[in-house]
């Protein structure tokens, strides 16, 4: 393919001849060829070559760089600026020898002259061509020297999802850079919901009258947000054409790529003619950071444009800066080239000489044997040059890319904010957040206020109904049953309903007109799916569906739904008898465990009173007959608080408070559930909820069509076998009196907002058990359809005025059965609801216990202590002291401390006696002695 591309364009270049710059025996040459393609005719091309001269000059002048080896520029015009005619251009400079070309313009040359780039190894440096697929492996000689616009639309699409918009109209010229940077776009936009709904390309030479109609067409699209990706050339006739159309007001919003921006920077001021044209789009600007490089450039830019271009304004946009930096870039590279002793070599193109024509000079084009040396060397190098940080990435683009976020306004623009691959949107220049954590957040992402088309400061919602005559089809499902929600009037296109009054009372609440028209979905005779009905929107079939559509799992997952209008979930229904009170009625509201635990508690506490006040009150003492009557008839009397005996003990106070607390609450569960049972009429039912029919084996009834069936199968697990399709509320009605025994159900499963209505005229059955879901009712429309969130919005409103009540209460309010004020078999008290009380009031006992028992037996030790001491001499029988220790609890504690006293005293009594019999026997021996020393004597 390249064979044939040369030997078809070197007709083109059949007069350039081989004379260049030569080759060198030494390592390092006096000088280095580099060439220059670009349209230096345009206003951007006069910029780019002034930066361009400038470098060359300063890096020539400049001792740290190539010492000694000086570069010569050999500026090329791309006249042609068409690409395919753009060879012979390109042709004629790499026939000078060059190393390196700088260049091209555009990215549709860009595309082409790569192929010969890559044949001859000669690096082509471009910070213009900024197509995101010149960045791919096939393109390894293709070097970007300035931002991949792969992150101008990632810019773009955070712009479009910071103000939450989804869809966008992409307006472009036909060509690769074109095709290619949309195409990115999308790709971004989808990463965040947002799409591109409309393309309108233009040819690259489109006349005024082919805009109009491009732009006719754009107009009467839904979407009012337009990204304009064109050059410097088509972008302000796109603005112009739009101007004179008026779709420069109020609802549009415009963000043009980079042409614009390096419009306002090189050929600023504008007119007011053209300004007034561009006032409230919103362009991006390569982002340079702010330094001192910078500022010296800028001062001397004005000087340079003043001498080179006249009288005519040049001003210099961030181009002009990456256009001088890739001159250092490429200054410096050769530098380190030849420092690790390189040279620079040519050498005959092996392909080429299998090529032969009378006219072809295929000898004048060589291979740069170090092309790959010198290209890694650019893709090594790191400095800091007029536009900032000049450094690649591993995929062969400059590190930090960042843009400046612009909004025309008046005479001149105004900065809004930033973005950065790093941190988004932000009013700081980006280097200022490197320094910090990453951080994307919604919270983090934040711009200045814009002034929009229409000189509105209002955000534009971003869309309109498409002005092409096309009404809304909106779907509603014709069901069998419960007509009160959503209708047909029969023998006209127009519906009733209270889905329907919803749906119109919230349309009328818009800020727009919404042209639709009702269709109806199924047959009258079967109840449609609503799956399938919100199936249809994702196909294009519908653009909505209105009714009683329940909001579930699967729909979202392919329609986005309105806020809830009508709140509702799944019942289960089932036939009910009267139950009549009996003579033990007085029993039921406790259950069996319930009444044990109770008359168990009673005796426990009746007798833990007893222990506590048995050994210091009168009231608890006596004969053991009468004991045992008087703790049977206390525990029972404080059910009444008739109890006549007093506690005098702490503890038995204590546990007694605790245990009328527990009396009082027991009694008064009683009274209200015996209450409730004698006085209100009582219903029963063997089906107790959906847990009863999940046990057993019994057939069960749902509405034909609704989610009902796959939920019950999918999400609950009842075999399919057991579910029967009923259609209609009396087929309904019919299959429940039936019963399971006679070809009918046992239960019948619907959504409340349908069992209400159907249980106002039928006081047979009711609904057993609680609800098991929560869902709600919504309107449906395509996946980020603004829609459905203006109408969410509506529907809140008229929730909030009342409306949807009033709704309710016109098709929905009827006189419920008499039957629906009954109750279906209270439920009994069970221990359950007690089991807390129980276990405070029992700890509570047990710890007194524990402590009354502590206290006896420090009695015990410090009482009975001379006892304890003739039962170990006398005998030493287990049974014999716990006799003791029992006989001693049974005794009055005032009994055991007074013979406690009377015994201490006698011990003290004891002790004085054989004190003084002791005295006398000691004086009579004293006497016997001293008569005895007398005698002696």
């Amino acid at each position: 393919m390249i064979k044939l591309w040369l030997l078809v364009l070197m007709v083109l270049s059949n007069g350039f001849s081989s004379t260049g710059a030569g080759m060198h025996n030494s390592t390092i040459p006096d000088s280095v060829s580099i060439g220059a393609l670009f349209s230096f005719n345009t206003t951007v091309g006069r910029m780019v070559k002034l930066a361009i001269e400038a470098a060359v000059e300063d890096v020539n002048s400049d001792p740290s760089i190539l010492v000694k080896t000086k570069l010569n520029i050999s500026l090329q015009e791309d006249s042609k600026y068409q690409g395919f005619l753009s060879i012979s251009e390109v042709l004629q400079v790499m026939a000078r020898h060059t190393v390196a070309i700088i260049g091209p313009q555009t990215s549709t040359t860009a595309h082409v002259i790569t192929h010969i780039a890559n044949e001859l190894q000669v690096p082509l440096l471009s910070f213009s061509a900024n197509d995101p697929t010149l960045s791919s492996l096939q393109f390894p000689f293709f070097i970007r020297t300035g931002p991949n616009d792969l992150y101008l639309m990632t810019a773009i699409a955070d712009f479009v999802n910071y103000y939450g918009w989804k869809d966008v109209i992409a307006v472009y010229v036909d060509d690769d850079n074109g095709r290619n940077g949309i195409s990115a776009l999308g790709d971004k936009l989808s990463e965040r919901r947002c799409k591109i709904s409309y393309k309108a390309p233009m040819s690259p030479g489109a006349t005024r009258e082919e805009i109009t109609d491009l732009l006719v067409q754009v107009a009467l699209a839904e979407s009012r947000i337009i990204v304009v990706h064109t050059n410097t050339n088509w972008g302000p006739k796109v603005f112009s054409v739009a101007k004179h159309l008026g779709m420069m007001g109020a609802g549009y919003v415009w963000i043009a790529t980079g042409f614009l921006s390096a419009i306002l920077d090189i050929d600023s001021p504008l007119s007011s003619d053209v300004m007034d044209e561009i006032q409230g789009v919103i362009t991006l600007r390569m982002h340079t950071p702010d330094s001192e490089l910078k500022r010296r450039f800028i001062s001397r830019w004005k000087n340079l444009a003043a001498h080179n271009n006249g009288d005519s304004p040049l001003g210099l946009s961030p181009l002009g800066l990456y256009a001088y930096d890739t001159v250092y870039v490429l200054a410096c590279a050769l530098d380190t080239f030849f420092e690790q002793g390189n040279s620079i070599t040519f050498s005959n193109d092996s392909k080429l000489s299998t090529l032969h024509g009378d006219n072809l000079h295929l000898e004048a084009l060589k291979i740069f044997n170090e092309g790959s040396l010198l290209r890694k060397s650019i893709h090594d190098i790191n400095i800091i040059g007029v536009s900032g940080q000049f450094k690649y990435t591993s995929g062969g683009d400059l590190v930090n890319p960042a843009y400046e976020i612009i909004n025309v306004i008046g005479t001149g623009s105004r900065r809004i904010g930033y973005w950065s691959n790093y941190s988004g949107l932000s009013v700081v220049p980006p280097e200022a957040l490197y320094s910090k954590p990453v951080n994307h957040s919604n919270l983090s992402q934040k711009l200045l206020p814009v002034i929009w088309p229409g000189d509105t400061t209002q955000k534009p919602r971003g869309w309109v109904f498409p002005n092409n005559g096309r009404l809304l089809r909106i779907g509603v499902p014709k069901r069998v049953s419960y007509q009160e929600f959503a209708t047909q009037i029969q023998g006209t296109e127009y519906f009733k309903g209270f889905c329907i009054d919803v749906f119109i009372s919230a349309v009328n609440l818009l800020p727009y007109a919404v042209p639709y028209k009702f269709i109806p979905y199924g047959d009258g005779q079967n109840n449609p799916s609503d799956t399938e009905l919100v199936r249809l929107i994702t196909t294009g079939e519908f653009d909505g569906a209105i009714g009683d559509i329940t909001i579930t799992t699967q729909g979202t997952k392919m329609v986005d739904f309105t806020q809830p209008f009508m709140e509702t979930g799944l019942v289960v229904v089932a036939p009910v008898r009267q139950s009549d009170s009996n003579a033990w009625a007085f029993l039921a509201p406790f259950t069996p465990t319930m009444w044990g635990v109770t008359a168990s508690f009673f005796i426990f506490m009746g007798a833990a009173i007893w222990i506590l006040e048995h050994r210091v009150n009168d009231d608890f003492r006596g004969p053991p007959k009468k004991q045992v009557v008087t703790v049977l008839w206390f525990s029972f009397s404080t059910m009444f608080f008739s109890h006549r005996e007093n506690t005098v003990s702490t503890l038995g106070r204590f546990v007694l408070l605790i245990w009328l607390f527990v009396v009082l609450i027991i009694n008064s569960s009683y009274t209200a559930s015996l209450t409730s049972i004698l006085t209100v009429q009582q219903l029963s039912s063997p089906i107790k909820g959906i847990e009863s029919l999940i046990n057993s084996k019994d057939p069960i009834g749902y509405v034909q069509g609704s989610f009902v069936r796959n939920y019950l199968v999918q999400e609950i697990g009842i075999d399919a076998s057991r579910l029967i399709p009923l259609k209609t509320p009396e087929e309904s009605s019919e299959a429940l009196k039936k019963g399971p025994q006679k070809g009918g159900v046992a239960a019948y499963i619907d959504e409340r907002a349908y069992i209400e209505l159907f249980l106002s005229t039928r006081c047979d059955f009711t609904i057993v058990g609680p609800e098991f879901t929560r869902n709600g009712w919504g309107f449906a429309f395509p996946r980020d359809s603004p829609l459905a969130v203006d109408l969410s919005t509506a529907i809140l409103q008229i929730s909030e005025n009342g409306d949807l009540q009033r709704i309710h209460d016109k098709w929905l309010l009827s006189r419920a059965c008499l039957s629906q004020g009954a109750k279906l078999e209270v439920e009994r008290l069970n221990l359950r609801s007690f089991w807390g009380l129980y276990l405070l009031c029992g700890l509570s006992c047990l710890l007194a216990l524990f402590i009354h028992l502590i206290q006896i037996m420090r009695q015990y030790i410090k009482h009975h202590s001379h006892e304890l001491e003739a039962t170990n001499q006398s005998s030493g029988s287990r049974s014999s002291r716990l006799r003791t220790f029992v006989s001693f609890m049974d005794e009055k504690e005032e009994t055991v401390k007074n013979r406690s006293k009377r015994r201490q005293m006698e011990r003290i009594s004891n002790r004085s006696n054989e004190g003084g019999s002791s005295i006398n026997s000691n004086k009579g021996y004293a006497s016997s002695t001293r008569s005895g020393f007398a005698n002696e004597a």
